[in-house]
């Protein structure tokens, strides 16, 4: 038995159930749909036998994070001969807290043990409850979101003899189960019904703690010119349920929903390594703004489990590989040049950023033995060594990407390849105009040539005056150098932009 302040509870009695309840079967046909927002969609089909008149029917087996707000009930078989009077969530459960809250001012009999272990009873009625109510402070909303039951600090007992007596060490044995408590959370529902008789009926609901995400792994191949991508599902439940046989179906995109808080997303273990090829288990289509991913056949979804199921698998996927050098990306995000940090005597003018990004890019597409709509998730990317064995060389997050999107993937930095950036001359031609002058210099020190695209931002009305480089206008602020490196040597790219404001 459960100790609470030092006591063991025992009920002597337990109340018989309502009579008026109904029968209800369990479970017929579950349908689960899973968002991303770590909820999800609960179609429970059930038998119900009614008859004509008030019927009041419960069912137990709910998830415990159930949203009361949400819950539907529909008769399939004879929708317009019921009728729904109430609709009741009685989540006041069976535990010592509860039973000897709901005793209070009831007779009891308390079990304690004298210095040699020998035992003696008494009986009184019970004074006091074992947990209180606790107010708490308001959330940003006005909601007294911490409010919650706290040990009230030891229940307190008046014998048959007059004794009070405090915080009672031993066993405490009440007479019977206190009316309303129940051993898991229910739903009761009281209709009417002109048609008596086994109707199929459907019970519809939301609950929090039912999540899924998406985890890639791609394995690129030894030139770095194609890769094997495989998609795994990862569903967490911790809904306080178990759906048993049920059919599953994913939701991915961005619903929105009108919360006050949102929960955090539970952990999840990582996805395995790469498996190329499997067999898809879900069948895409879209839905309203959405995609939704239907699993291909039925699944057992077990309370506190994560399960992994397979979403796509494709091999020789093109890919491309790019090293972007953006030496003066800080200085842009921050819209002015904030001056040089970091090394004593740095240049106002110099970076010290010298990094070379590697980005892998693939097109979602049929011809690329991919198209179909990809849920947001990491992509974990691998590559063989010599001796063949899986590489990890980096990962990145991805959207939700429709079919025929670019994926682009920042993956690391290269180890060999490093720029230095630099103004080396700047001029205030008028009052609302400047000229100046730029250098990059990209470093190669691989046994192979790369080709590297230099990155610079620009702003307000400007133009290049001169450039060592042909360059791409990648948009209104941004210019990019597309400059092959020989190996083992070094390229100087220098260019003039005027701005004016």
């Amino acid at each position: 038995m459960k100790q609470m302040l030092g006591l063991a509870i025992v009920v002597l009695g337990i109340a018989a159930a309502a009579c008026c309840a109904q029968s209800v079967s369990g479970p017929k046909s579950v349908q689960l749909t899973v968002y991303n927002d770590n909820f999800a969609l609960v179609k429970d089909a059930r038998a119900v036998t009614l008859t004509n008149g008030i019927n009041s029917i419960e069912v137990g087996d709910v998830a415990a994070r159930i949203d009361p707000t949400s819950i539907l009930f529909k008769s399939l078989t004879a929708p317009n001969s019921v009728a729904i009077l109430e609709q009741n969530y009685q989540y006041d459960l069976i535990n010592p807290d509860n039973i000897l809250n709901k005793s209070v001012g009831q007779r009891v009999t308390f079990t304690s043990f004298d210095s040699n272990g020998k035992p003696y009873t008494q009986t009184g009625i019970l004074m006091n409850p074992a947990t209180i109510f606790q107010p708490g402070g308001q959330d940003p909303y006005g909601d007294y979101r911490y409010q919650g039951m706290v040990p009230s600090g030891g229940i307190v007992i008046k014998t048959d003899s007059g004794e009070v007596v405090m915080r009672p060490e031993g066993q405490v044995s009440v007479e019977k189960m206190p009316d309303g408590l129940h051993p898991r959370p229910t739903l009761n529902w009281l209709l009417t019904c002109d048609k008596a008789g086994s109707q199929k009926a459907e019970i519809s609901y939301i609950t929090q703690g039912v999540g899924w995400k998406t985890d890639y792994v791609a394995l690129v191949n030894k030139d770095d010119a194609a890769l094997d991508l495989a998609g795994w599902v990862t569903l967490d439940n911790r809904s306080g349920a178990t759906y048993s046989d049920a059919k599953l179906t994913l939701m991915a995109g961005d619903v929105r929903t009108v919360t006050r808080a949102r929960e955090a997303y539970a952990a999840h273990m990582p996805a395995g390594g790469p498996v190329p090829s499997l067999p898809a288990s879900f069948k895409e289509k879209p839905f309203f703004e959405y995609h939704m991913y239907t699993m291909q056949r039925r699944t057992n979804i077990r309370d506190n489990e994560t399960k992994q199921l397979s979403l796509l698998g494709a091999s020789d996927v093109p890919t491309k590989k790019d090293m972007i050098y953006d030496g003066r990306r800080d200085w842009w995000r921050s819209w002015w040049y904030p001056g040089r940090t970091g090394d004593p005597g740095g240049g106002y003018d110099t970076s010290n950023y010298h990094k070379v990004n590697v980005v892998l890019e693939v097109k979602n597409s049929k011809e690329n033995h991919m198209g179909m709509p990809l849920p947001k998730g990491k992509v974990r990317v691998y590559k063989l060594d010599e001796a063949g064995s899986q590489q990890f060389i980096g990962e990145d997050m991805i959207d939700h990407t429709p079919k025929d999107e670019k994926i682009r993937l920042y993956i690391g930095d290269a180890f060999d390849v490093v720029g230095d950036y630099k103004r080396t001359s700047y001029k205030k031609i008028s009052r609302r105009a400047i000229q100046e002058t730029f250098q990059v210099d990209v470093r190669n020190h691989k046994d192979a040539a790369v080709l590297v695209k230099v990155v610079d931002h620009v702003w307000s009305d400007w133009n290049v005056l001169q450039s060592s480089h042909k360059y791409n206008k990648k948009d209104a602020h941004t210019i990019e150098f597309p400059v092959q490196v020989p190996a083992n040597k070094g390229v100087k790219v220098t260019y003039t932009i005027r701005t004016r404001w």
